[in-house]
């Protein structure tokens, strides 16, 4: 097509080829969903934290969202509902502050000396400062109405008893001590020792306090010939 003029006139309709490559880049450009506004981690460890000063039952959804300062939406997309959301915890917790047990079971050469040791950590992680006093996987069973949870602290706790109770027989077995050694309620009461501690220490029981007792307790163990742990 010509001008009155007779120049050719000059199409105003985009190219095609220009048009089909500006598509493809503005969809690349276009973020394929909302990316998080906050770090996981430091979310978890603020749900951490409430669960272990106010327990399972006290910490509501709302508590939980103002704490690790997320909504709702962000909440559940992240971490599931709030029973996910408290397993993960209680793992986190498991590994960062309440694998003492753990530790002095494997690298301590007895049962007494594993229960010395574990008893002396306890005093001091449940009354250090900078987290809630105690231990929450037995504080977070307090006043819980939700059987699963319930149920769950109560098998860990449970674990640390027949971890202890194993150890005793294994000593019992090897001579270190007497054959009469109850294992069973020597192990039950080292439980009742670190349930009793971290009560203490939410209560204000200072660490050297809690040292006291620990030394009591170890002073009802018996022994054996030379072996002393």
């Amino acid at each position: 097509m010509v001008n009155e003029d007779g120049t050719a006139k000059v199409s105003k309709t985009p190219d095609a080829t220009s048009a089909t490559a500006a598509g493809p880049a503005k969809a690349k450009a276009r973020p394929r969903g909302r990316p998080r506004s906050f770090d996981r981690e430091t979310a978890l460890e603020k749900a951490l934290l409430a669960f272990w000063e106010h327990g399972y039952e006290a910490t509501s959804v709302s508590d939980l969202t103002r704490v690790m300062d997320i909504g709702a939406p962000s909440l559940y997309s992240a971490f599931g509902d709030k029973r996910s959301l408290f397993e993960e915890v209680v793992q986190v917790y498991g590994t960062r502050y309440g694998s003492f047990t753990e530790r002095a079971l494997t690298e301590e050469p007895t049962a007494r000396a594993a229960v010395e040791r574990t008893l002396r950590e306890a005093a001091t992680t449940y009354t250090e400062p900078g987290h809630p006093h105690g231990c929450l996987v037995v504080h977070a069973a307090a006043n819980c109405s939700n059987p699963e949870v319930e149920q769950s602290l109560r098998d860990r706790r449970n674990a640390n008893i027949a971890a202890f109770e194993s150890r005793i027989r294994a000593d019992v077995a090897a001579g270190v001590l007497p054959p009469a050694t109850d294992a069973a309620a020597l192990a039950r009461h080292t439980g009742a020792m670190i349930q009793g501690m971290s009560q203490q220490a939410r209560d204000g029981a200072s660490r050297e306090e809690l040292e006291a007792v620990a030394e009591i307790a170890l002073s009802i163990w018996p022994r054996t010939g030379t072996h002393t742990g």
